[in-house]
């Protein structure tokens, strides 16, 4: 050790070095939600029908009889509640005046902070929550139907029944966003369960695309024994491949996409054409009125789900998270 020459540990005004860059690992995909599709509604109640075509029948008709009339099945009208998720940002004058890393302005910063995290929060609510609607009042805020609470025709039995999905003690919702599923006994995700659903699917006329599952139920269905075929080893890149992102079903491909925010013991089966978000207010940026010494906004957005027909849809639920 040197006693002689100046070094770092004894040097005063030695300038910091702090890189220019925020490294933020939050996870911001949205799946549900970016596969839905956008529709403008005009109330904070909206509303959509639903039909279906009469069971076909084995009757015939008799030469030269006369034609006899049934009264038509009428449509079904359903609903949904929009709900608002809000944010807000404050920063004072003195931080704004300040030389920051990693941001030319603090509210800017914050801002759009602020609006990955309504994304968030709206996946959360659409497939993370089993949420029926809420109409509020001056106290209580407005709530939408979740995926949960829509999905009932795929969603039926108790276990060891064909074509179960739901644990022993749990019950479906009632299609109309305004009951909420039931929790049942938990068990292990299996190829028959999925398999079943999707049967009962297609049977009541749904051509499913998407299975979404949380990070658990995804690579228990990367095991399934039907996938064997790209569970392989690549051995001239050395690669080994241990994942399904495409299910092969007896009715079609069908996309494997994991979700973060979906409801960790369900797994959703559903056809992305017949979900939508209807937006009464999309993402917003206002600005606040100052009190003080200091920049208030408030950023928001207002929408609901849409399920234009829940029978084209399905879930496995009451599963096993680990």
């Amino acid at each position: 050790m040197s006693t002689t020459s100046t070094d770092t540990y004894d040097q005063i005004g030695i300038r910091e070095d702090l890189s220019d860059s925020i490294w933020d690992i939050s996870p911001e995909e949205v799946p549900f939600s970016s596969n839905c599709k956008r529709s403008s509604v005009d109330n904070t109640y909206f509303e959509w029908q639903t039909d279906s075509l009469a069971a076909v029948s084995a009757a015939t008709a008799v030469e030269g009889a006369d034609a006899t009339f049934a009264v038509a099945s009428p449509t079904t009208r359903v609903g949904n509640r929009t709900e608002i998720i809000q944010k807000t940002a404050s920063t004072s004058g003195t931080l704004e005046s300040t030389d920051r890393a990693g941001r030319a302005r603090e509210m800017a910063y914050q801002v759009i902070k602020r609006g990955k995290e309504i994304k968030r929060d709206l996946e959360h609510h659409l497939v993370g929550l089993n949420q029926v609607a809420v109409v509020g009042d001056d106290s209580t805020a407005r709530k939408t139907a979740s995926y949960q609470a829509w999905v009932n025709t795929n969603d039926v039995g108790t276990a060891g029944a064909a074509g179960a999905n739901r644990g022993t003690g749990g019950s479906a919702g009632n299609g109309l966003g305004t009951t909420a599923a039931t929790d049942g006994t938990q068990r292990a995700l299996t190829e028959d369960m999925l398999g079943n659903v999707i049967d009962t699917i297609y049977t009541n006329g749904g051509d499913p695309d998407v299975i979404m599952a949380n990070t658990f139920n995804k690579r228990k269905i990367t095991q399934f024994s039907g996938n064997s075929s790209v569970q392989n080893a690549e051995t001239s890149s050395k690669k080994v491949i241990n994942a399904v992102s495409v299910y092969e079903s007896d009715y079609g491909t069908m996309s494997v996409v994991p979700n973060r925010f979906v409801r960790a013991r369900d797994v959703l089966v559903y056809d992305k054409s017949f979900w939508a978000i209807g937006v009464l207010r999309g993402m917003q940026n206002k600005e606040i009125a100052r009190t003080g010494d200091a920049e208030k906004r408030q950023v928001l957005q207002e929408c609901g789900l849409v399920a234009n027909n829940e029978a084209s849809s399905g879930i496995i639920a009451d599963l096993t998270t680990a």
